[in-house]
């Protein structure tokens, strides 16, 4: 099933001045693996993941598995994943996952950041959600609760 019409582009970036999000794919690996390895506690107390079987520690193969089944739903237009990157450095602080509700009726948004860019959990969130609501075409939007 997917989440957004056959008809409607798929976003595969989008920026602001804090942060760019890009279609997560294989090409993150290492940079990706890098920042959530690091921040494991971190994620874990962030809204959306504290009863969240992930993240675990995983090696780079698993990792890179992982991120190609991201791609995989992406392309099916089933969920979609970004990678949220740095502005200026490009480097991966953290990942946003556009997900279908559980009852089957709009989105639910994860996203975590870096620990060293905690800073960023709240306003990422409030302006991916906020993108979701003005510029693609669901039903609802909403961040996880937990």
């Amino acid at each position: 099933m997917t989440l957004v019409p056959a008809d409607f582009p798929v976003p595969t970036r989008f920026a602001t001045g804090r942060f760019v999000l890009e279609a997560l794919g294989p090409e993150h690996n290492e940079r990706d693996h890098a920042a959530w390895s690091s921040s494991i506690e971190h994620i874990r107390g962030t809204q959306g993941f504290v009863e969240a079987r992930w993240p675990h520690p995983m090696t780079l193969e698993e990792n890179l598995a992982d991120l190609e089944r991201h791609r995989a739903e992406f392309e099916e237009r089933s969920a979609f994943a970004y990678s949220v990157l740095d502005p200026t450095t490009s480097d991966v602080v953290g990942c946003v996952y556009v997900d279908p509700a559980p009852s089957g009726d709009g989105a639910v948004v994860r996203s975590w950041v870096r620990e060293s860019q905690a800073e960023l959990d709240a306003p990422l969130r409030e302006a991916v959600v906020s993108w979701l609501e003005r510029e693609w075409p669901l039903a609802s939007v909403s961040p996880a609760q937990e």
